[in-house]
């Protein structure tokens, strides 16, 4: 039996016995979790999300980059065309984690991490990089200070040890920006 094989069997036992249809497209946590791609670091297994809770973003580092931007802009345009609204009662979590293979690439591959998160190599400690406590407080920090997110979500910043399997509040939940009353 080959990988794809063993794959389809799996799906073909999850479509008999773990199956719902009736699953929302708005997750019913309204949560979305920014994490790793990492094998280690899934988001649904170390936190326990159940299908249909939360929305999940992995990318190389589990960091606010353009793409993932890009990608919550995408997702707040899905909910609204689903009749819902993100922001107010969202929770937005950034989920870093220790030992993490973007590390290695600051001294290896410097130009390629530069490309990755969109600014010049001389720019690139700022990021932290090499700290996944430092890191999921810079990137808390570019969300809160990206003006196209609705202020309203609540976001805090998780860091994943996967030598303990235990998670870790660095940034606590406070709300992205506080919201201004437009007497409307």
């Amino acid at each position: 039996m080959n990988v794809l094989d063993t794959l389809l069997a799996r799906n073909e036992a999850f479509a008999t016995t773990g199956f719902s249809a009736d699953l929302k497209i708005v997750p019913s946590l309204k949560t979305m979790i920014i994490g790793c791609v990492d094998t280690r670091v899934d988001p649904a297994d170390i936190l326990g999300v159940k299908a249909g809770e939360a929305v999940v973003i992995r990318n190389v580092g589990g960091r606010i980059e353009p793409a993932t931007l890009h990608n919550i802009a995408i997702l707040s345009a899905v909910t609204t065309a689903s009749g819902g609204k993100m922001g107010q009662g969202w929770n937005l979590i950034v989920l870093h984690h220790t030992d993490c293979g973007i590390k290695p690439c600051l001294g290896h591959a410097p130009e390629l991490l530069a490309t990755y998160f969109d600014v010049p190599v001389a720019d690139l400690d700022k990021l932290a990089i090499n700290d996944p406590y430092a890191s999921v407080a810079v990137d808390v920090a570019a969300l809160k200070a990206n003006p196209n997110l609705s202020g309203d979500f609540m976001v805090s910043g998780l860091v994943y040890d996967v030598k303990t399997g235990r998670v870790e509040t660095v940034v606590p939940p406070a709300l992205l920006r506080p919201t201004e009353s437009t007497g409307c």
